[in-house]
């Protein structure tokens, strides 16, 4: 979005981010657009907003022309362990077949095409870790326009934290990854990293706006960046930048609806005669796109025990476990963390008043020379430390 759009027009622009009925949406972009300058630096932005407001109002009269003959399907699925994974692929690609083989989920498993319309969830444990994979409907070609399920199938997959791809390897896989990574993006949801990826977290025990840098900025500085969020009304949040980032990155990534996911590529039916070469094929394909792949066969149980793993390594995830003082064994419930997360970050997440009263913490690790050794609020922890902090009487 443009830098210099007068102050109603980014207020009325965060109006429409929050709303989510299509009536309310479509009204409050046509009042954002009347509020935008007409000139050639705002000529795209005016173009996206009345293809988006196109959709809206074609969605709007395909559900006057609908009877509702009883209620609509339910597709929204309650979060479950440390993230919620989407499982996407196309019809027959063994959605259902790996939701069986990795859960205790009840799974109807089928040859017959889009045996899949409502979405199913499974929880798959990783060691002392549960991640919530989600068999959503199959993707097909013009399903971001709606069809069928199409809008509640996308809405589902946008919600979640990342995706499983699943590919068929006695199909052609580089027309199932190109046909599934178009739906994705025509619905604004990305899977190929970004140069950068701005992760915003509104939290309410923060007094002021908090920015973690985990790469560089490019053309501003940590304050320039608190500035922007704080003229769009954001100051009680917490702001990652992974990547090299310049200030209108940032400020497009806050204001746009697209979305990035980390996403597994798994090639299935890798068993098959054939499928080592569709393999070769799609490994080439995903070169330098910021994916991992992973070939495995649902029927021979082939790579299926790797599958958690590859899911903890995606997330860039952490277990801490803290122990209290004067305790002799640690809490066996970890707190779960990013990468790079600190003794501060750790502390926040218990209770907001640890940082006001922290003394110091102590940290036991086989990485350490001295182990427990004494540490600050910027010791970068990693998966596995035990942590005991300590606070001033």
């Amino acid at each position: 979005m443009p830098t210099n759009l007068p102050a109603e027009a980014e207020s009325k622009w965060k109006e429409v981010t929050q709303a989510r009925d299509p009536k309310l949406k479509l009204k409050l972009l046509e009042e954002f657009l009347s509020l935008v300058p007409k000139h050639k630096g705002t000529a795209k932005l005016c173009a996206k907003v009345k293809r988006q407001m196109a959709l809206l109002r074609r969605e709007i009269e395909e559900r006057k022309r609908k009877k509702v003959t009883s209620s609509p399907p339910k597709f929204y699925v309650e979060r479950e362990g440390v993230a919620q994974v989407a499982i996407v692929g196309l019809t027959n690609s063994g959605r259902s077949s790996l939701l069986s083989s990795l859960t205790n989920a009840k799974v109807k498993v089928s040859d017959v095409p889009f045996t899949t319309i409502m979405p199913r969830p499974g929880v798959l444990k990783y060691e002392d870790v549960s991640f919530q994979l989600v068999e959503t409907p199959p993707i097909f070609e013009g399903i971001s326009s709606r069809k069928g399920f199409g809008s509640q199938t996308m809405n589902l997959i946008r919600n979640a934290d990342g995706l499983i791809v699943m590919i068929d390897l006695s199909k052609n896989p580089l027309e199932q990854i190109e046909l599934i990574a178009s739906e994705l993006e025509r619905s604004q949801i990305r899977i190929e990293k970004p140069r950068c990826i701005i992760r915003l977290e509104r939290r309410k025990g923060l007094e002021q706006v908090r920015v973690n840098v985990k790469g560089s900025l490019l053309d501003c500085t940590v304050n320039d960046v608190i500035k922007l969020l704080n003229r769009r009304g954001i100051r009680n949040a917490y702001l990652e930048i992974e990547g090299k980032a310049t200030l209108k990155e940032i400020e497009e990534s806050i204001s746009a609806n697209f979305k990035y996911l980390p996403s597994l590529i798994l090639a299935n039916k890798y068993d098959l005669q054939g499928a080592s070469e569709n393999y070769l094929k799609l490994k080439s394909w995903l070169e330098n796109r910021g994916l991992s792949l992973l070939p495995i066969s649902c029927k021979t149980g082939y790579n299926l025990d790797r599958i958690g793993r590859e899911l903890f390594k995606m997330f860039k995830i952490i277990r801490v476990y803290c122990k209290e003082p004067n305790e002799e064994e640690a809490s066996p419930e970890p707190f779960i963390m990013r990468e790079e997360a600190t003794i501060s970050d750790l502390a926040r997440q218990i209770h907001s008043d640890f940082i006001k009263k922290f003394s110091y913490a102590k940290v036991w690790s086989n990485r350490l020379k001295f182990s427990p050794q004494r540490v600050g609020l910027n010791f970068k922890l990693e998966d596995g430390d035990i942590v005991e902090i300590r606070l001033k009487s």
